[in-house]
């Protein structure tokens, strides 16, 4: 029996966690001290129900064992079980495929992803451990409405970005809108949700579709597009990572900016580097929350009736 649409966070962070394995930055540092109060987050990944039975995972992190280990509801009724029913596939970055390896223990289910993600895996045997006669592939076009779980409507489209990191030439194109990263649409009930947790940029057509959403999880990679070179931890910045800032500069408004006037019922940032100073209380944080948005974390659970 439907009784709405149930999201839960599994992880809220992007590549690497908090704290990522090899970075002591000041995040880092203070998840690992038990007394800061930040905990430890895992990498992007979202379940989704309509009765809290069978459950449809967006994004198989390479955390996934542990996300069904801390999630009473993932976790099997039987022997050989699991309530898994779907895995859905938005990119074929490290973050969002590598969790699939984890699933392979003879488990069925079915397998989500546009045809250009779909070769990406094809194209690494390693991922022929996935049996295709358990794990059933679906290749989904843009725009077209699938079905994830038996009543759970969902639409697939082009968001703006940038092929997988290992996939990268000397100069990637940095605003492709195509099969390689995608939003989810989530319909149920007249109501709308979004996952959307890479994204180049909002250009006015995809403003237009987020405009009056029931609820949108959201690409907060980094706070500012410099920030990862004024951490000290890396020389990229998040445009050229393939992620929009959530405040603007010089180069371009930020997330914030330009979802602020959506008219969005709830406006949740997701995939948050592990530098990112929204993480802790200060200034960063209090602008987020300050304009009605709510930033992730492993756990969350939001209801949509």
């Amino acid at each position: 029996m439907t009784t709405g649409l149930r999201f839960l966070v599994l992880g809220s962070a992007a590549g690497g966690g908090l704290p990522q394995w090899n970075c002591n930055c000041a995040n880092c540092a203070a998840a690992r001290d038990t007394s800061s109060g930040l905990l430890l987050q895992t990498q992007s990944s979202l379940a989704v129900s309509l009765d809290g039975e069978t459950w449809a995972i967006f994004n198989a992190s390479p955390d996934i064992r542990q996300q069904i280990q801390q999630t009473p509801h993932l976790h099997p009724k039987g022997l050989r079980h699991s309530p898994i029913r779907s895995v859905v596939v938005t990119n074929a970055d490290v973050d969002h495929i590598g969790g699939l390896l984890t699933l392979r223990e003879k488990q069925g289910f079915d397998l989500f992803c546009t045809a250009t993600i779909g070769g990406v895996i094809d194209a690494n045997p390693i991922f022929g451990v996935l049996d295709p006669a358990i794990v059933r592939r679906h290749a989904i076009r843009l725009d077209e409405t699938f079905f994830p779980l038996e009543g759970l409507e969902a639409r697939i489209f082009a968001v703006p970005g940038k092929v997988a990191l290992f996939l990268e030439g000397d100069t990637p194109d940095l605003g492709l809108e195509g099969e390689q990263t995608i939003g989810i649409e989530f319909l149920v009930g007249g109501r709308r949700a979004y996952y959307i947790p890479g994204c180049a940029s909002l250009p006015d057509w995809l403003c237009g579709r987020l405009h009056g959403a029931d609820l949108v999880f959201f690409d907060g990679t980094v706070f500012a597009d410099d920030e990862m070179i004024r951490a000290g931890t890396g020389h990229k910045t998040g445009r050229r990572m393939g992620h929009m800032p959530i405040m603007g500069d010089e180069k371009g408004p930020g997330s914030l900016h330009s979802l602020s006037g959506l008219e969005i019922g709830r406006m949740i940032y997701v995939h948050i580097n592990n530098t990112n100073p929204i993480w802790r209380d200060g200034p960063e944080r209090k602008a987020v929350t300050a304009a009605g948005f709510e930033i992730g974390h492993d756990g969350m659970e939001i209801g949509l009736a």
